[in-house]
């Protein structure tokens, strides 16, 4: 890591990749092999780039991620930290103190909230909106045009840590243009169906059909979604 003259503050890894009209914030560090394409913006105190550090019993590979890649016209606002082997689409935006580990994916157009947290191992399809304090358990799936409310958490392990190497891991899989509300919990594997509307505060069980409306705890589905709702009314 070598000090750059490009931005005050910043530090630079070998092999890092800058394209034409990158703007980079104060107190930016970049690390090794980061690839940060044409018209990107870096806001202050961000870190790119950053190696996973694995605890003893992890069952993550051991292997070195490749590197981090952020499309064109990408922002990553101040102070978010996106680790290596991750990627960030064209256009997309990760909000201020926001945290994107290795082997995410963050599709175009689509905006992390600030302070959210995308685990390892999520995909985040195209023009989803995830908002202010959500957190992501690894093996999430969020498929294109979905709204993600703020301080909505998934879950991913029915034992809490207390399984064999045997025992895999299930993520949310939140299908295309579905919306959770505010405060909503889902519980491990949970499958929210396409165009589904999960109320603020609910907690999720069980898989909601596609264009369910669910309340409660636990969630309970109480009508369908109106046509008038769907999002090609709205797009």
């Amino acid at each position: 890591m070598q000090p750059s003259d490009l931005a005050p503050g910043l530090v630079l890894g070998d092999d890092v990749k800058l394209g034409d009209g990158v703007r980079l914030g104060c107190h930016v560090v970049v690390h090794d092999r980061t690839v940060i394409a044409d018209g990107c913006e870096i806001g202050d105190h961000v870190v790119l780039g950053k190696p996973p550090k694995l605890s003893a019993r992890s069952s993550a590979p051991k292997e070195a991620p490749p590197a981090l890649e952020l499309g064109p016209g990408v922002i990553v606002g101040a102070g978010a930290v996106v680790f290596a082997g991750a990627r960030v689409e064209d256009g997309a935006i990760v909000g201020d103190q926001s945290y994107v580990r290795e082997r995410s994916a963050v599709g175009a157009g689509s905006v992390v909230g600030r302070g959210s947290a995308v685990d390892n191992d999520v995909v985040i399809g195209a023009r989803v909106r995830v908002q202010t304090g959500v957190y992501l358990t690894a093996f999430s799936l969020i498929e294109d045009d979905v709204f993600v409310g703020p301080g909505a958490f998934t879950t991913n392990d029915d034992t809490m840590a207390r399984h064999g190497p045997e025992y895999a891991l299930r993520g949310a899989i939140l299908r295309r243009a579905c919306r959770i509300g505010g405060g909503v919990v889902l519980c491990p594997g949970v499958e929210v169906g396409e165009e589904a509307f999960v109320a603020a505060g609910a907690v999720v069980t069980r898989d909601v059909p596609a264009r369910c409306v669910v309340m409660g705890v636990p969630g309970r589905a109480v009508r369908e979604v109106p046509a008038t709702d769907l999002l090609e009314q709205w797009s």
